[in-house]
């Protein structure tokens, strides 16, 4: 099959199986989320709890955050540039042009992750919606130029950039961030604040600290890399389930586990061997990044199989109405997440720990999935999806 019969054949279908992924990428995002209490990382006193909810506790957080921590994100960033594929090639094939209704598509982003943003000081949306911009800049490019841009990206430029300064200027300190904004001065609004004054302080403070937090975390450029990668994913046709993709996602998963071994290793060993911890901070968070990358393509190309290749094909595929609407589902869960766990709303950062915290998320979760079944049955678009369609396509 040519490029352009793939390109056609994704077009005319919709692929079920990015459904799944996308689903898994938001049940991974709002376990982590209850287990953090939403950027509020403040639990119930261990003294109090007893010796058996510490242990639970502890490995509740190792667990989450081993299997879905930077990866739920991860599938999430790669499925944004895989859909951002389908809506551009559909118009290709029409003969129109979508990159600037595609523009246009992220202002509206933008605007809903600012909405998101008053509520959970962790919003991605915003993020994403600038940089979206990126796969206007490369869609037109060949393949293999895109490829090169991806893993060059995801590679962590400015990370290896500030390895390389701090060796040779021991008197370097790579920059904190764009601004001078910190989650430690929210922490005191979700303790105690109303209603009113977790706004006002989210939109503001949250916003820069959570941009803060990308920058010098290797967020920007791993991002920007998976919108490319996953718009190669569409153009290729590797979510199809034909026998030499199955293939490829195989070898991506050995591949996958050499490279998460090896760079977890390196990273356990790093701070034995360097002292300068402007050499080893960069290093560390290139190394961690590689190993979520890492694990995420085994995740999917795992998952994929599973798909196309089992029984597990009839329980992954209950997940896809969920994944059609993981905006909605993202918005709702930082909305009703902050409320459980925030001053302004219930508390319950004071007496629920995490073992019990991941049950709840797990509720949450069947709720949401429960109410997106019934909700598919009869519309073709979630909520917040059908209303940003719509927005998107106004005027043509």
């Amino acid at each position: 099959m040519n490029n352009n019969t793939v390109t056609q054949t994704v077009s005319a279908m919709r692929i079920d199986v990015a459904d799944v992924l996308r689903g898994v990428a938001i049940l991974g995002i709002v376990l982590v989320h209850f287990v953090e209490h939403f950027n509020f990382y403040a639990y119930p006193d261990t003294a109090t709890q007893g010796a058996l909810l510490n242990f639970t506790d502890q490995v509740v957080w190792d667990s989450i955050f081993f299997l879905f921590g930077g990866k739920g994100y991860a599938i999430f960033a790669l499925l944004f540039g895989f859909s951002f594929f389908i809506q551009d090639n559909n118009q290709r094939i029409k003969g129109k042009d979508f990159r600037l209704r595609f523009v246009w598509r992220l202002v509206l982003l933008f605007v809903i992750g600012l909405v998101n943003s008053l509520f959970y000081p962790g919003d991605i949306l915003v993020l994403y919606s600038i940089l979206g911009l990126v796969l206007v800049l490369v869609c037109r490019l060949p393949d293999k130029a895109v490829g090169a841009i991806a893993l060059v990206l995801l590679l962590q430029p400015m990370e290896l950039w500030n390895t390389v300064h701090a060796l040779i200027d021991p008197a370097f300190v790579p920059s904190r961030g764009w601004f001078d904004a910190s989650f430690g001065d929210i922490a005191p609004v979700q303790a105690e604040g109303s209603f009113g004054q977790m706004l006002r302080t989210n939109i503001g403070t949250g916003l820069l600290a959570n941009m803060d937090w990308y920058v010098t975390n290797g967020r920007i450029t791993q991002t920007a890399g998976l919108f490319v990668l996953g718009m190669l994913v569409g153009r290729r046709g590797w979510l199809l389930g034909e026998e030499k993709n199955l293939k490829l996602w195989f070898k991506a998963i050995c591949w996958s586990a050499v490279v998460f071994f090896a760079t977890e290793g390196l990273r356990t060993l790093l701070p034995e061997f360097v002292e300068s911890r402007s050499v080893l901070r960069p290093l560390t968070l290139a190394l961690k990044s590689y190993e979520n990358m890492a694990m995420m393509i085994a995740m999917v190309g795992g998952l994929i199989i599973l798909f196309y290749t089992t029984r597990m094909e009839g329980v992954l595929i209950k997940l896809a109405p969920y994944g059609r609407m993981s905006l909605t589902n993202y918005l709702s869960q930082s909305v009703i997440g902050t409320m459980l766990f925030y001053h302004w709303g219930f508390s319950l950062y004071l007496t629920v720990g995490i073992t019990y915290s991941i049950l709840m998320g797990a509720v949450f979760f069947c709720l949401q999935l429960a109410f997106c079944r019934w909700w598919m049955k009869s519309h073709r678009h979630g909520p917040l999806e059908y209303l940003w369609k719509k927005a998107t396509w106004i005027g043509s």
